[in-house]
């Protein structure tokens, strides 16, 4: 009983801040509502949601081009356009990319953007070997360096159709190199452990003051390139209770809460105090087929499976219907969807027939374990669905909770151990090669399940290399084809992404990583 009165104690006291913090607050102060503040600041190290605000410190020498989409605002993934960097020339063999940087860009401690900051920040992710690395080996990078204050030029191994789209991302974030060298060590060269509690970029928004466990403030960069910003400063406040972050946002305490589960999604967009914007997803939630396991090493199982799935049913159920109906491995953001090669409508009788065929005229009655974790929130409801659905045509499934370390570890490309799984995956770069080689190239990083084609491995490796873009996408459609007819994937949707605000913020756009840029946002 005390343990409930102090927890309520604790609930109507941060009420209480709240409501004081939304009274203080000017129209320049943006509060965002979020489950927990960021536990780190290094991009390359990424900590539970270090995303969401390594995107408002750091910025990047290129960005997609934006164009309006059913009156919403997205990115073109056809279009890269200069941002850090003001140009860029290209060597005839597409190997060496020298780009000129925009001149007088300072940090918010005043430190000018120099060559010598993208070669620091490069060489930082090679050492560090963790996401920035893997960004540099996909997209053929093996070289950084200065050629004079404001050129840097990239080597890479090979022509890549990945890299210009690759320098989009978050990672390699480009850092003040000159700040983060004051806080380095010969123990900590890269200055990691001040990091951890400190920002140092070229971005709109600089880490003003953290308290772990509560709140982290923002505060404007002042010299920012790209103009005044609208709001002066961000309130990342930590509120782990969902259910509290929608009472927060309807009562207007809050301004922007963090992608709200689907359930909630359609609750707020009934409350006329709420603005709801959605966009169409770049993940797949799919249950995935080991073709190395039994019974799943005949295609005709895999494919049976598929046709036994009604996923506008199973879209209803788990995701309020308010997703995409998935119908190829690569999403339709990304140039190269091609939604006709997938024959596999509802259709048990022919996943009864197909079963047949492969030595199972009477179903399959051991039981398969289907694992699922909680890695995905959709990964439990998903499993169950398929369960079912599987159930009508004789198939005997059983759901298997595993936790996310157990599920990982099997799906790492070393392993690749699991038969039967739920998961989810998708691009964070808009690009239909980088795509296929992250989920189905034999040595894909994701391709948890182990499928392996030798040509959907050869048009994806040619297609690296390709720069002509009619050709890239013509290899990309037949690898499609061929992953199809493969079926490893029982496909589902392509879960939407939601953004729930004050009706009065404007200026919200998806990006691939799924996180809102404050600097675009206004309250009218």
């Amino acid at each position: 009983m005390r343990k409930q009165k102090n927890k309520l104690l604790v609930t109507v006291a941060a009420s209480l801040a709240f409501s004081a913090l939304a009274g203080a607050a000017s129209a320049e102060t943006l509060i965002v509502a979020s489950p927990q503040v960021p536990e780190g600041f290094d991009g390359d190290a990424l900590k539970t949601h270090t995303q969401n605000v390594v995107v408002q410190t750091y910025e990047n020498l290129v960005v997609y081009g934006k164009k309006m989409v059913d009156g919403q605002m997205k990115n073109d993934p056809a279009s890269v356009e200069p941002h850090l960097a003001e140009s860029w020339k290209i060597s005839p063999d597409g190997k060496t990319w020298v780009f000129k940087l925009r001149e007088g860009i300072k940090s918010p401690y005043g430190n000018e953007l120099t060559a010598d900051d993208v070669e620091w920040s490069w060489s930082k992710s090679f050492a560090q070997k963790r996401t920035g690395n893997f960004i540099a080996r996909v997209s053929n990078v093996i070289g950084v360096k200065a050629l004079s204050k404001y050129e840097v030029e990239f080597t890479l191994s090979a022509p890549s159709s990945i890299f210009l789209k690759a320098l989009t991302l978050y990672v390699p974030g480009i850092y003040d190199s000159t700040e983060v060298k004051k806080h380095a060590t010969t123990e900590d060269p890269w200055g990691l452990k001040w990091m951890q509690s400190n920002t140092a970029g070229f971005g709109a928004y600089h880490l003003e003051t953290l308290r772990p466990d509560d709140q982290a403030v923002y505060v404007a960069n002042k010299n920012y390139f790209g103009g005044k910003l609208h709001f002066d400063k961000v309130i990342y406040k930590e509120v782990p209770s969902e259910a509290s972050r929608v009472t927060l946002l309807k009562t207007g305490q809050v301004h922007l809460i963090d992608r709200p589960s689907i359930q909630k999604v359609v609750d707020l967009q009934k409350d006329s105090n709420v603005k709801v914007d959605r966009a169409s997803g770049r993940s797949i939630a799919s249950a995935r087929m080991n073709p190395k396991c039994k019974p799943f090493d005949d295609v005709r199982v895999r494919q049976a499976f598929n046709y036994a799935i009604d996923k506008d049913a199973l879209n209803k159920a788990v995701f309020a219907g308010q997703a995409d109906i998935a119908k190829s491995i690569v999403p339709p953001i990304v140039d190269g969807y091609n939604p006709n090669h997938y024959p596999y409508d509802y259709n048990p009788n022919k996943a009864k027939a197909l079963l047949a065929e492969a030595g199972f005229p009477n179903g399959i009655s051991e039981p398969i374990k289907l694992l699922y974790a909680d890695a995905f929130w959709h990964q439990e409801p998903v499993a169950i669905q398929v369960a079912d659905m599987l159930k009508k045509i004789g198939v005997t499934i059983q759901p298997t909770r595993v936790t996310t370390s157990e599920m990982r570890a099997k799906g790492s490309p070393k392993k690749m151990s699991m038969c039967f799984f739920t998961w989810e995956d998708g691009p964070i770069v808009l690009d239909p090669v980088y795509t296929m080689y992250l989920i189905s190239h034999s040595k894909g990083v994701s391709n948890r399940a182990a499928y392996s084609n030798s040509r959907v491995d050869e048009l994806i490796d040619k297609s690296r290399e390709e720069l002509d873009a009619g050709k890239r996408l013509s290899m990309m459609d037949e690898a499609q084809k061929l992953w199809v007819t493969d079926a490893p994937w029982i496909l589902t949707t392509y879960p939407a992404t939601f953004e729930a605000m004050n009706p009065r913020l404007n200026g919200w756009v998806h990006y691939p990583d799924e996180h809102e840029r404050w600097r675009e946002l206004k309250m009218k």
